[in-house]
Order: C-alpha cells, then sequence, then structure tokens
C-alpha cells in the first residue's frame, strides 16, 4: 500500500509538473519574443496547418516516440510507451492553459518580457517536477537521451544539439509557409540559456524530496 502511494505522489507531481510547464509554453506564446527551443517547432507547424500549439505538440510527441523506436529498436522498453500518454496530457494542458490565459495580452515591450520570463520560470518549475517526480520523462527528452545511448555523445552535447535543430526547423518552415521566423527570437535564447539554470536552482531545495521518493520506491 505504502509503495502504491508513493507512486500516486510520483504521478501526482508529474501531473503538476506537466500543467505548471503548459502554463509556461502559453506565457511565452503570450510574450511574442519567441518561444522557447521545445515549443518553437509545434508552434510554427500549428500557425502553418491551422491546429493548436496543444494538437501540434502531440503530433510531435507521437513523432519523437516513432524516432525513439527506430533508434533502439529491441532495446526500446515498452514502458517508454507511456510517453505517449503524457504527451497527450501535456498536449491537452496547453490548450487549456491558452483557454484560460485567453483574456491576458501584453501593452508594452517591458510587459513582453514579464509574460517571457513568467513563462521560463513556468517551464523550469514543471522540468524541476518532472525530474523529482522521476517516473516517464517527456518524449523529446527522451529521442535525446535515446540519441546518446546509439552515439558517443553526452547528454548535454545532444541536447544542446537538439534544441539548436528544432528552433532551426521552425525557422525554416516558417520562412518557407509564413515568410518570416516565427515562433523564434529574444524569447528562445532566453529560454535556451535560463531554464536548465533555473531548474538547478530549483531542484536543490527540493532534493530532500526527490531522495525521499526514491528511497520509498
Amino acid at each position: 500500500m505504502k509503495k502504491q502511494n508513493h507512486l500516486l505522489i510520483r504521478y501526482f507531481i508529474l501531473l503538476l509538473g506537466l500543467a505548471v510547464m503548459a502554463v509556461g509554453v502559453v506565457f511565452s506564446i503570450k510574450a511574442d519574443l519567441g518561444t522557447s527551443p521545445i515549443s518553437s517547432l509545434p508552434y510554427v507547424a500549428g500557425l502553418i496547418s491551422g491546429l493548436s500549439v496543444g494538437m501540434a505538440t502531440i503530433l510531435m510527441h507521437l513523432a519523437f516516440v516513432g524516432i525513439q523506436i527506430l533508434l533502439l529498436r529491441k532495446r526500446y522498453e515498452p514502458i517508454q510507451l507511456f510517453q505517449l500518454l503524457v504527451g497527450v496530457i501535456f498536449g491537452f494542458m496547453i490548450d487549456g492553459a491558452d483557454s484560460l490565459l485567453s483574456g491576458i495580452t501584453y501593452h508594452s515591450y517591458g510587459e513582453q518580457w514579464v509574460f517571457c520570463f513568467i513563462g521560463i520560470l513556468c517551464v523550469a518549475v514543471g522540468v524541476t517536477l518532472e525530474i523529482i517526480s522521476n517516473v516517464v520523462i517527456l518524449a523529446g527528452e527522451g529521442v535525446v537521451r535515446s540519441v546518446a545511448e546509439v552515439s558517443p555523445f553526452a547528454f548535454g552535447n545532444i541536447k544542446v544539439a537538439f534544441d539548436v535543430t528544432l528552433v532551426v526547423l521552425s525557422v525554416i518552415l516558417g520562412i518557407a509557409f509564413l515568410y518570416q521566423p516565427a515562433g523564434v527570437g529574444a524569447g528562445t535564447i532566453a529560454a535556451a540559456l535560463l531554464v536548465g539554470i533555473l531548474a538547478k536552482l530549483f531542484l536543490k531545495p527540493l532534493q530532500g524530496l526527490r531522495e525521499k521518493l526514491d528511497a520509498k520506491s
């Protein structure tokens, strides 16, 4: 029973992290200074196709899971298919947050940066909670981990290359279909630089909770 309770706590923390992260994605979009690297591609894809950002995010997670399966083949762990469920939940949370925050708009350049930093802060908190939950990772991180398993490159280096690739694809698609690099800007750079740093800072005071949950597993 205790193990079940701790598992429920883990999934609650994960869902909470996804919800906070979804709010962060929406604020980064509303800031109109450029979304975070992981959100840049579904944002541009949504503008091109007419899909919501949440639905585009779900499709992106589906593609990421497919890439992991192709890379790992027999080494792919079926438990990681739960990434699909997490991706669907995350996508609906983004659309839900977008509806809840639909009335929020900026009126100055300064307010744009306030929105941007709120978005960065929320994404960092969400990533921290995802790490603490230690159950199922998002498919984007799953791709990075899979590439690390089949290549000689370090996880951190692959993560940087992965984020850069998403941003470059977003720019190419934006220019090709929208005639401008939509969804990519100064806010994208700020998110790339700050999310990881903030997540590490937030993780330190919560390390005790993480260790406690791991010990009870």
